[in-house]
């Protein structure tokens, strides 16, 4: 197991360096190790085709609704904890406090997370993480960095994963093997709910590893702010109404996305070059709805 580990490393070295030799453009500010990314980007998505997707797509057609419901529900009630510490690192008592009492409401009331009873009594989900935490404390976000198996991901969330991890009430359970089956339950839940959006990107995104930097880039910049407006952005002001009526803020981006590419959606916000060709045009138009157009 420690030599195909080995390889394994050596191959993904051996392909981000000739990528890194071979590319003609200049890597980005925000994305120095392009090269090693492309090559670790390529491997995750090897996976992915061969193992993870098709597993998800059968969870998905053979496990009934309310069932996938019961278990998204039981791991974003654990889920609560960790945002909750991480609310109080940022100086947010009030949500913090909100946090705790879904854990509460649900553990009990939801039976240990099975029904989100929190969220019917107005105790909306909140969304941190120690990456964040860091983030809100001035650390910087560092380059971006695509991690094997894990995907996208910067220098500064990368580190603070395994602060996160700690915070997971799963990783204290003693039961090993019945442990080992709920993380991997998570992830194929997960994966599942990611379908519909990664095929949305396969689709019309004329280069997915941009694509998928770019939106996650962005969507992270947002949750550290809460949401509030990023100060570099120009005009914002006068976008900020219109983008409201048609988006909420809350909406994850790929979420985004899906609900303005709904066939009875409202007009983009903005419309691509008529002169360009098709694929660069349909790039455009999800780039648009992932908010990654000004």
């Amino acid at each position: 197991m420690l030599v195909s580990i080995r390889k394994v490393i050596l191959l993904l070295s051996v392909l981000g360096l000739s990528t890194a030799c071979t590319s003609m453009r200049a890597p980005s500010e925000a994305d120095p190790l392009e090269g090693f990314n492309r090559s670790v980007d390529g491997f995750n998505q090897a996976v992915d085709k061969a193992v993870v997707k098709p597993v998800a797509q059968g969870y998905d057609r053979v496990t009934p609704p309310e069932v996938k419901m019961v278990v998204r529900n039981f791991f974003s009630n654990l889920d609560d904890v960790r945002v909750a510490v991480n609310n109080l690192l940022q100086g947010k008592p009030k949500d913090a406090g909100s946090d705790i009492t879904r854990f509460a409401l649900n553990t009990t009331i939801g039976i240990v997370g099975f029904a989100d009873v929190a969220t019917e009594l107005g105790f909306q989900k909140n969304d941190e993480d120690f990456g964040q935490t860091l983030g809100v404390w001035g650390v910087g976000q560092g380059p971006y960095l695509i991690l094997p198996f894990l995907g996208p991901s910067t220098l500064r969330d990368g580190s603070a994963r395994f602060v996160s991890a700690s915070l997971d009430p799963l990783y204290h359970y003693d039961n090993v093997r019945a442990r080992n089956s709920l993380v991997l339950l998570s992830a194929v839940s997960a994966r599942a709910r990611l379908l519909p959006a990664t095929d949305l990107v396969e689709r019309v995104a004329l280069d997915q590893y941009a694509f998928v930097r770019d939106a996650y880039l962005k969507r992270r910049a947002s949750l550290v702010r809460d949401g509030a407006p990023d100060p570099a952005d120009q005009g914002y002001e006068d976008f900020e109404e219109e983008s409201r009526s048609e988006v909420p803020q809350h909406f994850p981006p790929f979420k985004a996305a899906l609900v303005q590419l709904e066939p009875a959606s409202t007009p983009w916000n903005v419309q691509p070059d008529a002169n360009l060709p098709v694929d660069l045009q349909q790039s455009e138009r999800a780039k648009s709805g992932l908010g990654l157009l000004n």
